[in-house]
């Protein structure tokens, strides 16, 4: 059986760890501070981009993964006697995944499959990880790429933020109410639905926020033994620490893979994020309209 080369962007945040132990090749969009361009994970580190997120004015941008790096990451593997599966996060956030497409449209080769996850962050990420195990037992080309897109389908996003600011300049409220959910220290609960971050809950106050989370993925998965969770943070170790004891504590699942949320996510959700990501199944739609705060 030939050897295959499991690839993703860097929007699925991927610990480096967990990626060089399951050999997955991360290929990185671009982060621009003005006209400094930085590979993400490569040239600048989520550390060093929090760092300058704070220190700057102007808020930073992105570019996706260009069809030209794809081709040269999958002709590559290619070369080297291996098949490609390439494995990205939601193509509704940004155009990386018809990047890949394209790249494997160009190349022509059978022995390419792209998989939309539809996920952000290690929401996306598990899926990915997921897969790799299944690969690591024996699985083919096919159905490693049908698994990885059953999979996704049902993976549940929970994730707030420290401040909405990121939120407004991505159109999710609009200034006024912005600005209400600072002085009132409204805490959005955010989900992702058909791809897109969505609204969920709220809640007044940063030490409710995590219990509120853990209360609504028990509403989704009452028995969570045989689970492996996600916890990721973006440069708020501690708090990620207190969000683990309190999930081992209240979820007890099989496994909880702690993470970072890179440059590329951090841009759109800035500093003091937090996030919970689970297989199980479609968030209920109960979400409550941001418009509300």
């Amino acid at each position: 059986m030939r050897t295959i080369q499991l690839i993703t962007d860097s929007m699925t945040d991927i610990p480096q760890s967990l990626a060089e132990k399951h050999h997955i090749q991360i290929v990185p969009l671009t982060i621009f501070f003005g006209v400094e361009a930085y590979l993400d994970g490569v040239d600048l580190t989520s550390k060093d981009f929090y760092h300058r997120l704070n220190e700057s004015e102007a808020l930073p941008s992105t570019s996706q993964v260009t069809p030209a790096a794809f081709q040269a990451v999958f002709e590559k593997a290619l070369a080297d006697g291996k098949q490609v599966l390439c494995i990205n996060a939601s193509s509704k956030a940004s155009g990386t995944h018809q990047s890949a497409l394209i790249a494997k449209e160009t190349i022509g080769s059978a022995d390419i499959r792209v998989v939309d996850t539809m996920g952000l962050c290690m929401g996306a990420g598990l899926t990915v990880l997921e897969t790799a195990r299944r690969i690591e037992s024996g699985a083919t080309l096919d159905e490693a790429a049908d698994f990885a897109a059953s999979f996704a389908v049902n993976i549940t996003h929970l994730f707030t933020v420290d401040t909405v600011k990121y939120l407004q300049k991505g159109g999710r409220i609009n200034p006024g109410k912005a600005m209400m959910a600072n002085i009132l220290n409204i805490k959005p609960i955010l989900t992702v639905h058909d791809g897109l971050v969505d609204p969920l809950d709220k809640v007044r106050g940063a030490k409710k926020v995590i219990h509120k989370m853990l209360e609504l993925a028990l509403q989704q998965q009452r028995d969570f033994t045989d689970k492996t969770i996600v916890i990721a943070h973006s440069n708020v170790p501690e708090r990620a620490a207190v969000f683990q004891q309190e999930a081992q504590e209240m979820l007890k699942p099989k496994e909880i893979i702690l993470a970072e949320i890179g440059c590329t996510i951090g841009t759109h959700t800035g500093q003091g994020t937090l996030a919970l990501f689970f297989h199980h199944g479609n968030i209920a739609h109960t979400r409550q309209n941001m418009t509300e705060l």
